[in-house]
């Protein structure tokens, strides 16, 4: 295993003290809802004209009809569907071959787990077009791997790009950093250690961890956060609504399929991992 996974997951009993204290904070957010964060990647990319916070304060009611429009630009050749929508905060988790878009005025989302598959750098042109505005604002978290993509771009140029994890380190760092980042590459924010992870934890990778930068560039582009508490001027993500759609490339793998493949060759290890260690354990340490 990996350093960076072994961080991942001991780190992860640390971000659950985290969300407990999170819970206590009256935001809203229930200790459930944040603990959900834990299990997979959050995207979500958004355009605007302007602080895309500002719009999105007062944003409650999308333009179904747009939002449809801007999937199509998103994904040409593909076949779109309605689906059930979500709100902003539930839609950055979506399930696989759904995804949720919304067109307000001066403000367009899009939140997919495909955009996590593209380093900002290598986007495609089609995928900055799709909802227009001056301002780009990219951002993934996946909290499996610790890893964080954000990027923004101005005018069609990107600006700044930074994607780094554990395992992979710094795999694009573009641009200046903003001052919310300042803190963070000074050191201020170390990943604390925890005595139930042993003396033999090896130190982690990262002078932060991304996540925690993750939810301030969060903020401070779209002004909402994933986990933690709401400040007074943040954005109430739950109350943002998204239209849902179901999006298949008629030449792919229907990703449905896919999933469930995947997740039964998972049941299948993890079976086998559990069968090895009953009979191990019933043999003895020494296997007698």
């Amino acid at each position: 295993m990996a350093t960076g996974r072994v961080w991942a997951a001991a780190f992860s009993d640390a971000r659950e003290f985290q969300r407990r204290d999170s819970a206590r904070c009256g935001h809203g957010h229930s200790q459930a809802r944040s603990a959900a964060l834990s299990r997979g990647c959050r995207s979500v990319r958004i355009a605007s004209r302007g602080r895309a916070a500002d719009r999105l304060r007062g944003a409650r009611e999308s333009d179904e009809v747009a939002a449809a429009a801007l999937i199509a630009r998103a994904y040409p050749g593909s076949d779109v569907e309605p689906a059930p929508g979500e709100s902003l905060w539930d839609g950055t988790y979506p399930s696989d071959g759904t995804c949720y878009a919304a067109s307000f005025d001066g403000v367009a989302i899009v939140c997919d787990r495909r955009l996590m598959e593209h380093r900002p750098s290598l986007m495609p042109p089609h995928l900055l077009a799709a909802g227009g505005g001056d301002r780009v604002f990219f951002h993934v978290m996946h909290s499996v791997s610790d890893a964080l993509t954000f990027a923004v771009w101005e005018g069609g140029v990107l600006v700044r790009s930074l994607s780094l994890s554990p395992d992979s380190g710094i795999v694009e760092n573009i641009g200046a950093p903003y001052e919310f980042e300042a803190s963070f590459w000074a050191g201020e924010h170390p990943v604390e250690s925890y005595p139930w992870w042993g003396e033999d934890q090896p130190p982690y990778p990262l002078a932060f961890h991304p996540l925690e930068l993750g939810e301030e560039a969060l903020r401070a582009f779209a002004g909402f956060v994933l986990e933690g508490c709401l400040l007074p001027d943040d954005v109430d993500a739950d109350a943002v609504p998204l239209h849902g759609f179901r999006v298949t490339d008629p030449d792919g793998p229907d990703p449905v399929r896919v999933r469930a493949e995947l997740e039964q060759r998972v049941a299948a290890m993890r079976l086998r991992s559990h069968t090895t260690i009953q009979f191990g354990a019933s043999h003895g340490q020494d296997g007698a």
